[in-house]
């Protein structure tokens, strides 16, 4: 099961802040450091629905510059894509040198969502389980930093993850019927993410678990992990010693009168 082994006290909002101030600093400087070094980095964020995945990364790329790292969250395989070499079109996003990728579930979806909800047969989990773990092999032969996150929640707090999706109009987009239906399948998921580490929480690549009942405690404990698990140096650029504005020297130039133009109103 997922069920925490130790429940802390929810960390208050000021201390959780001060933290993560100081780890923005701290992934600027990583992500200078990729760049710097030419790494390429792979974040896998596994879960169950509501256990945290999509607020972590959000806070890890906030601070980031977005030309280099980059979030995929994969839809629905098209009929085409079905068609192909099931790590096909994973295998498409994957980083260059100096790029950071974060995937929002990833090639797991096979031993999770997919075996659980009947969309992938036996025989198609059975070669995933072969396959998988030579294709992780093969990434980090290349070079590739694979860092692979499991957010485990608890049964409770689940459902009032859920409970609160469900009476919040700004959140209940992220309550879909699939959620809806994983709700009810517990124990089917618990096996299958049982089965899934059995298979694939190899020495190459393996897997990390984020107890996630305090959001802000995964948050701040999966981004320390992270930057503790791909050392870096600091070599951010000092303070850019900005010149003096140039005066133009052509002072005829007279601004367009402000009724020319279409301004968004001040309502506020």
């Amino acid at each position: 099961m997922d069920e925490p082994a130790v429940r802390l006290g929810k960390l208050k909002r000021k201390e959780y802040e001060r933290h993560l101030a100081t780890l923005y600093t701290e992934l600027v400087k990583w992500q200078h450091w990729v760049k710097h070094a030419g790494l390429r980095v792979v974040l896998v964020f596994e879960g169950r629905d509501a256990a945290g995945k999509g607020g972590v990364i959000k806070r890890i790329v906030e601070p980031l510059n977005p030309r280099g790292a980059t979030i995929v969250a994969l839809g629905t395989p098209s009929d085409r894509e079905r068609t192909q070499w099931y790590f096909q079109r994973y295998v498409a996003h994957l980083p260059a040198a100096g790029e950071i990728v974060l995937f929002d579930r990833s090639w797991y979806n096979r031993a999770g969502v997919e075996r659980v909800m009947g969309f992938a047969t036996e025989q198609q989990v059975a070669e995933f389980f072969r396959s998988c773990p030579e294709f992780e092999r093969m990434l980090v032969r290349s070079g590739i930093v694979l860092l692979k996150y499991w957010f485990s929640v608890s049964d409770e707090e689940q459902e009032r993850r859920f409970q609160a999706r469900s009476a919040d109009p700004r959140r209940r987009w992220k309550l879909s019927p699939m959620d809806i239906e994983s709700r009810a399948r517990w124990v089917e998921y618990s096996r299958a993410k049982d089965d899934m580490f059995a298979h694939t929480d190899i020495a190459e690549a393996p897997w990390y678990t984020v107890e996630s009942d305090d959001k802000r405690r995964a948050r701040l404990n999966c981004i320390t992990h992270i930057l503790e698990q791909v050392p870096y140096e600091d070599v951010l650029p000092g303070p850019i010693r900005l010149p003096p504005r140039r005066v133009d020297d052509d002072l005829r130039y007279v601004r367009p009168p402000k009724q020319s133009q279409s301004f968004v109103p001040n309502r506020f």
